[in-house]
């Protein structure tokens, strides 16, 4: 197994954050602006048209 994390050519942030946003997105069924303001209260600043892409 690679013990290096999985990460996303091409994409400006690591994909632990990714994956974060991923997960709330499809697990509660929020808006990408709900995603954005919870990924902002953790002190990561990414915009809801990043979070879409």
């Amino acid at each position: 197994m690679p013990t290096e994390p999985t990460t996303y050519p091409g994409y400006r942030f690591p994909a632990e954050v990714i994956h974060h946003a991923t997960w709330l997105y499809h697990t509660f069924s929020l808006s990408l602006l709900d995603i954005e303001l919870i990924l902002a209260e953790r002190g990561v600043l990414v915009s809801f048209e990043s979070i879409r892409r």
